[in-house]
C-alpha cells in the first residue's frame, strides 16, 4: 500500500501521562497537641460515624468484640480483699459488672481512640461506682503544658453546644488507644480500618448485583411507537410480567427485544480479591482468622501456633496497659489473666522434638539429616 507523501513519522506526539495521572498520595498530619492558648480541648467529631461502621460492618464489630473478649480474659483477679469487695460491687448503669464495664471501655477505645467513665466516690472517699460516657460528647481540655486540666460532657440534643457536666481529671478514668506522640487523645482502629471495609463492601455489592442480573437480566425492548402514553403502558406491564415471573403473549412486528448480559468469563473472579481483603483486614486489626475460628489453607499446626503466640503477645500488652490504667486512676491492683496460654504447650512439643531426635540411631540421624 503506497504510503501518503503528505504524513510523516516526524509528526508523532507523545501522551502526557506525567502530568494526567497522579501518584499516590499520601497526606501529612500533625498531632492533636496542645497550643500556645492558655487551653486547649479536643472532642471525637468523627465518634458517630465510627461507630456506625462498627454496628453495621459485621467484620469490623467482631474483630473488636473479639479484641475486647480475649483482653478481658477469665476475667479480673486482686489480690487485696478490700479491692475485691469494692470492685465486685461496681454497678455501672444497674446492670453492669466491673468486667462488662472495662470490655465496653475497650470496644469503645478501639472504635474511636478514648472511653471514659465517671467515678464515683462513697462518702469515706472509696469506689463507689463507675459510669461509662459516650465519647462522641466528651471534650479533653489540657493546658498550654498538654497535661489534662478537665473533662467536659456536651449535651447531644438541641442546636447549641451545652456544657452538662464538668470533671477533675481524677475524676474521670479515661483509657485511651494508641496514643502517638504527644496527642491529647488516642487512635481508633476505625480509621485505618474504614478503606479496606469500603473496599470490600464495594466488591461485595459488586458482585450482589452481578448475582442479581442473572436472575433478572437487563432487557432492551424496541418499541413501533413514539407516543409517550403508549411505551408507559408497556412499561408498566413488561416491569409487572417479570416481577411476578409470568408469560407476556406480544402481538407479531410490534416489539422487538435483546438481552443485555455480560459475557461469559468476561469479569474478574472477585474471590481473590475479597479474600485478600479479608486477610489485610485481620492483619491490619491485629487478630489471627484462627482466633475467630476461621481456616486458611495456607495455616498448618505450626504456623497457627506462631501466630496465636504473637497474638498473646499483643493481648497481654494490652492487658497491662489496662492494669496500669487502673492502677494509677483507680488506686488499685488487679491483674488480667490470659484465656489460654500455648506457650508451654509449645515448651512440650519442643521438648519432645528434642527427646525425639535424642532416641534416634547414628543411622537414623544420618538419614534424618540426608532427607
Amino acid at each position: 500500500m503506497p504510503s501518503d507523501p503528505n504524513l510523516s513519522i516526524s509528526s508523532a506526539t507523545s501522551s502526557n501521562m506525567t502530568d494526567n495521572v497522579s501518584d499516590v498520595e499520601i497526606y501529612a498530619q500533625n498531632t492533636d497537641a496542645a497550643g500556645e492558648q492558655e487551653e486547649t480541648e479536643y472532642i471525637n467529631s468523627d465518634w458517630s460515624q465510627q461507630l456506625g461502621i462498627y454496628k453495621s460492618i459485621p467484620e469490623v464489630k467482631t474483630a473488636i468484640d473479639m479484641r475486647a473478649i480475649w483482653t478481658i480474659g477469665k476475667g479480673w483477679k486482686a489480690d487485696d480483699p478490700k479491692t475485691r469487695v469494692l470492685l465486685n460491687h461496681i454497678r455501672g448503669f444497674g446492670r453492669d459488672t466491673f468486667n462488662s464495664i472495662l470490655k465496653n471501655m475497650i470496644v469503645c477505645a478501639r472504635i474511636g481512640g478514648d472511653a471514659f467513665a465517671e467515678i464515683i466516690l462513697d462518702d469515706d472517699d472509696d469506689l463507689f461506682n463507675l459510669k461509662p460516657k459516650d465519647p462522641g460528647s466528651m471534650k479533653i481540655i489540657v493546658n498550654r503544658k498538654g497535661e489534662i486540666k478537665r473533662y467536659e460532657q456536651i449535651s447531644k440534643t438541641g442546636k447549641k453546644e451545652t456544657v452538662i457536666a464538668k470533671w477533675k481529671p481524677d475524676e474521670i478514668f479515661h483509657l485511651t488507644n494508641k496514643r502517638v506522640a504527644d496527642e491529647m487523645h488516642g487512635t481508633g482502629d476505625i480509621e485505618s480500618l474504614q478503606g479496606i471495609v469500603e473496599a470490600a463492601n464495594e466488591s461485595f455489592s459488586d458482585m450482589k448485583k452481578l448475582m442479581h442480573r442473572h436472575v433478572k437480566p437487563i432487557m432492551c425492548f424496541k418499541l413501533a411507537t413514539d407516543d409517550t402514553a403508549k411505551i408507559n403502558a408497556f412499561v408498566t406491564k413488561m416491569d409487572s410480567v417479570v416481577n411476578k415471573g409470568e408469560n407476556i403473549y406480544i402481538p407479531q412486528d410490534t416489539v422487538e427485544f435483546e438481552l443485555i448480559s455480560v459475557p461469559a468469563n468476561a469479569t474478574l473472579n472477585p474471590l481473590p480479591w475479597r479474600e485478600h481483603l479479608k486477610n489485610y483486614f485481620y492483619q491490619v486489626v491485629g487478630i489471627p482468622q484462627i482466633i475467630l475460628g476461621g481456616a486458611s489453607d495456607t495455616f498448618t499446626e505450626a504456623t497457627a501456633k506462631v501466630a496465636y503466640l504473637a497474638f498473646q503477645q499483643s493481648v497481654e500488652d494490652e492487658q497491662q496497659t489496662i492494669e496500669d490504667a487502673v492502677k494509677r486512676q483507680l488506686f488499685m491492683e488487679i491483674d488480667l489473666e490470659f484465656p489460654a496460654s500455648m506457650q508451654n504447650e509449645l515448651i512440650s512439643d519442643e521438648a519432645k522434638d528434642t527427646e525425639t531426635t535424642s532416641l534416634m540411631q547414628p543411622s537414623d540421624t544420618a538419614a534424618f539429616a540426608g532427607a
